[in-house]
This record gives structure tokens, C-alpha cells and sequence, in this order.
């Protein structure tokens, strides 16, 4: 399983479908113009993670970190992963400038949640 897919199935459930970074939807069709076909189910993203946060007994900052959010869902958030995490969602900066790619990924992350149905707090910037 892809890692986001990882992140979409531990805010989603088991039988969450994401958008992949290719632009095909659930289903196996491609979204014209890569829209995203109307998600299936809406999930408000802020309660579950704040959940998961406070099981973690530790500040985690998953609104504005997206380390903090992989740790948040037990997801490995090492540079490795977030390395290819970065591949899986298009990235064509250098990934070697993590807190670019960082602040890079966790837009992505919250923009593709919102896609498939996530519903974030205004606080979360995408």
C-alpha cells in the first residue's frame, strides 16, 4: 500500500479509496481534467486526529506538520518515507531540501484528504 494510502486508510477506514497522484478514481476511470470523482463519504479529518494525537501522549502538531501527522497514525515519518511520499504525490523539488518538501507534502496531504472527502478545520492550510 502506497503511504497515502496508508494515511487515507487510517483517517477513512479500511475501505477508503484515494485519489492517486495520477488522476485516475476509484473505480479505474480517469477524472477528466483531474477532478476527482464526488467522494464517496465525508469524514471530518479534525477529530480523528486529534484523537490519535492524544493517544500519542506528546504535541503533535498535525495541523501544520506533516511529520507530526505521520506519527500521529503510527505512519513511518522518517526522510526515507516522506522521500516517498513526495514521489507518490508528483513532487519535482529537490528532496533534499526537507522543510520545503515538508511544508510541500503536508499541503498536498490536507488538499488530497479534502478531495476524497475529508473534511478540515479552517485552521488547516491547503
Amino acid at each position: 500500500m502506497s503511504i497515502f494510502g496508508k494515511i487515507m486508510s487510517a483517517i477513512f477506514g479500511s475501505k477508503a479509496s484515494a485519489t492517486p497522484a495520477g488522476g485516475t478514481v476509484a473505480g479505474g476511470s480517469t477524472a477528466a481534467g483531474g477532478s476527482a470523482a464526488a467522494p464517496a463519504q465525508t469524514v471530518d479529518v479534525a477529530p480523528i486526529l486529534d484523537k490519535a494525537v492524544a493517544a500519542k501522549k506528546e504535541k503533535l502538531a498535525w495541523r501544520t506538520s506533516i511529520v507530526d501527522l505521520m506519527k500521529a497514525l503510527d505512519i513511518d515519518s522518517s526522510l526515507g518515507a516522506r522521500k516517498e511520499l513526495a514521489k507518490e504525490l508528483g513532487y519535482t523539488g529537490d528532496t533534499n531540501d526537507s522543510a520545503t518538501m515538508n511544508i510541500w507534502l503536508h499541503k498536498q496531504v490536507m488538499a488530497k484528504l479534502a478531495a476524497n472527502g475529508g473534511k478540515l478545520p479552517a485552521d488547516v492550510k491547503w
